[in-house]
């Protein structure tokens, strides 16, 4: 019985373990430094504790196993947690052939900050909407510019930062 108990607490150990630094690695990368570095030292300690019991034994198959199933449910779980959080702010582009201005006054009038501009595609002049929105209104965003118009090409980018200009603070 204590061999699987330990089986899976190396499990769980590593699945927190590779769960919060997929979350770390993200946090570096959109410039939290300092919840990064917090987070760092649970990753380690996890890290640490979780590899130490399996190389205390490494003959033991069940413990081995764990710490493998481990990292790879938590490499789901990280970006589960990711997609959760919904961390940052995201550059959403909306094209539309014909339907433009109406995407841009439906989503101001949900309160985004949107910035139209013409430009120029394959089939004519287009309407260009840019709106810097929090990521985890996402959905909303690109579900208005679809019900407006079904054809609309819309991407999705992540600036690396992002000074001044409107953005809801509360949604």
């Amino acid at each position: 019985m204590d061999v699987i108990l330990w089986a899976l607490f190396i499990l769980l150990f590593r699945v927190a373990n590779v769960a919060i630094g997929t979350v770390r690695t993200l946090l570096v990368v959109r410039g939290e430094r300092i919840l990064a570095t917090l987070i760092g030292l649970f990753e380690a300690l996890f890290f640490v504790v979780a590899v130490g019991k399996v190389v205390q034994d490494l003959g033991n198959l069940l413990n081995l196993l764990a710490y493998c199933v481990g990292f790879a449910v938590g490499t789901w779980v990280g970006m589960v947690l990711e997609d959760r959080l919904a961390l940052g702010y995201v550059l959403v582009r909306i094209v539309s052939l014909q339907k433009g201005r109406r995407i841009a006054l439906a989503l101001r009038e949900k309160g985004y900050g949107v910035t139209e501009m013409l430009g120029e595609g394959r089939a004519g002049r287009v309407g260009i909407i840019d709106i810097v929105a929090k990521r985890k209104d996402v959905p909303l965003i690109t579900s208005v510019g679809c019900e407006i118009d079904e054809n609309a090409f819309i991407t999705v980018q992540e600036p690396r930062e992002v000074y001044r200009g409107y953005i809801p603070r509360a949604r």
